[in-house]
C-alpha cells in the first residue's frame, strides 16, 4: 500500500481503478481513459493532485537565491501572482525536477514540485540553503486541477461568490488568494483550468461539489495522454539528471540574461550550446498502424539511433504520437522499431494538439 491523498476514500467510492504512482495509491481512470480525455478537450475535467509536493520559500534573500537554483529566472515575476515554469538543476545541467514556482509578493514564493522527487528536490533544497532565506514544506495543503474549455465557469459556481469575478479574471499563468484557496491558471493539459491548492480539512467537500458542477473526475491516465498531446514533458521519461534542458526540448526555459547571474548548472549549459547539442527532444507521429511506448528504438538514416521517451495513441488526433530523444540532424522523417518491425513515422515540433485543435 503506498501513500494516499485526502481523496482517496472519494476516488474508490466512484468506483476509480487506483494503481501505484510514484509511491502513491491515485486513480488511473474511472471506468474509461478515453471519455476523460475528451471530457477535458471538450468540457470540463478534473484531476486529485494532491501527491504534488507545496514548497514556500520566504524571507529577505529568498529571490536572490531561487535565482541561483533555478534555471529560469524569478527576477521575471515582477507583480504578486505571477507564475513560472522552470527546471532545477544539478551541477552538470541534468534536471533535478521540473516544476512551477508562483511570486508572492513581500519576499515570498511558492513553488510546486513533483511528487516522485519529493526527497532529492528538499534535500538539493536544503544543501544549498543560504541565510536569510527559510523552505517550508506544506503537508496539509491539497491540490486539484481543473482544465478544459468549461472548465473554469464551471467551477467558478462553487466559489464564494465574492471571490468569483476576480478569480475568472486571472490570466495565463497569474495566481491569487481567495479565502483559504491559491488559485492559479495553469495546467497540465493543454487546455485552460485552474490548479487549486486548497487545505486538505476542506478538499473532499470541495471535490463533491465541482463534481456536483458537471466537472468529470478524470485519473492520472488520461493526464498522461493530454500532456502529451499538449508537448509537456513528463519527469523521468523525456528528461531527467543525465539530460539537459537543452536536450529536452526545454531551451526556452533557461534565462541566459542577465550573463552574471550564476545558476547552478549554467556552465555546463553554456558549454553545451557552443559545442552544439548533439540529441534533441522532437515528436513523432506514426504514419503506419501501431502503438508508440516508450523506449522504442527510432532508426535514423545515416546516424545512429535514437529512442523514443514517452508514447501513447492520441484519443484527439487518432493516431499514435510520441517523444523521441534523436540526433540533432534528424529530418522530416524516421522509422520506429515496434515489435521487430521498422514502422514509418513523421517528425514534427509539439505540440500536437492545443486549445482542442490540432498542431500537426
Amino acid at each position: 500500500m503506498g501513500s494516499k491523498t485526502p481523496l482517496y476514500e472519494d476516488h474508490v467510492a466512484r468506483g476509480a481503478r487506483v494503481v501505484d504512482f510514484g509511491g502513491w495509491d491515485m486513480p488511473v481512470h474511472y471506468g474509461s481513459q478515453i471519455d476523460e480525455h475528451h471530457a477535458v478537450r471538450q468540457d470540463a475535467g478534473m484531476f486529485d493532485v494532491s501527491h504534488m509536493t507545496v514548497v514556500d520559500v520566504h524571507g529577505a534573500e529568498a529571490e536572490s537565491w531561487l535565482r541561483t537554483l533555478l534555471a529560469n529566472d524569478v527576477a521575471r515575476l515582477k507583480t504578486p501572482g505571477k507564475a513560472l515554469y522552470s527546471c532545477m538543476l544539478n551541477d552538470a545541467g541534468g534536471v533535478i525536477d521540473d516544476l512551477i514556482v508562483y511570486g508572492m509578493g513581500d519576499h515570498e514564493f511558492r513553488l510546486v514540485v513533483n511528487a516522485a522527487t519529493r526527497e532529492k528536490d528538499l534535500a538539493w533544497m536544503e544543501s544549498r540553503a543560504a541565510a536569510g532565506v527559510s523552505i517550508t514544506e506544506r503537508p496539509e495543503l491539497s491540490m486539484i486541477a481543473v482544465q478544459g474549455p468549461n472548465a473554469r465557469e464551471r467551477a467558478a459556481g462553487v466559489l464564494p461568490e465574492a471571490h468569483r469575478e476576480a478569480a475568472l479574471a486571472l490570466n495565463p499563468f497569474e495566481a491569487g488568494e481567495f479565502g483559504d484557496l491559491f488559485i492559479g491558471r495553469t495546467g497540465y493539459t493543454g487546455e485552460d483550468g485552474w490548479e487549486i491548492i486548497i487545505p486538505s480539512s476542506g478538499v473532499v467537500a470541495f471535490w463533491d461539489r465541482l463534481a456536483d458542477s458537471g466537472i468529470r473526475p478524470c485519473g492520472l491516465g488520461s493526464r498522461d495522454t493530454l500532456r502529451l498531446e499538449a508537448g509537456m514533458n513528463l519527469y523521468g521519461a523525456d528528461m531527467d539528471e543525465n539530460v539537459t534542458p537543452l536536450e529536452s526540448g526545454l531551451a526556452w526555459t533557461v534565462a541566459w540574461d542577465p550573463e552574471d547571474r550564476a545558476f547552478a548548472g549554467r556552465a555546463a549549459l553554456e558549454t553545451q550550446r557552443g559545442e552544439g547539442v548533439a540529441r534533441k527532444l522532437v515528436g513523432l507521429v506514426l504514419e503506419d498502424r501501431g502503438v508508440l511506448r516508450s523506449h522504442q528504438k527510432v532508426i535514423v538514416e545515416g546516424h545512429e539511433d535514437g529512442e523514443t521517451t514517452s508514447g501513447s495513441f492520441s484519443p484527439t488526433l487518432g493516431k499514435s504520437i510520441a517523444f523521441a530523444r534523436v540526433p540533432a540532424a534528424i529530418g522530416s522523417e524516421c522509422l520506429v522499431e515496434i515489435r521487430g518491425k521498422r514502422l514509418a513515422a513523421r517528425v514534427v515540433r509539439p505540440p500536437f494538439v492545443r486549445n482542442g485543435k490540432a498542431r500537426v
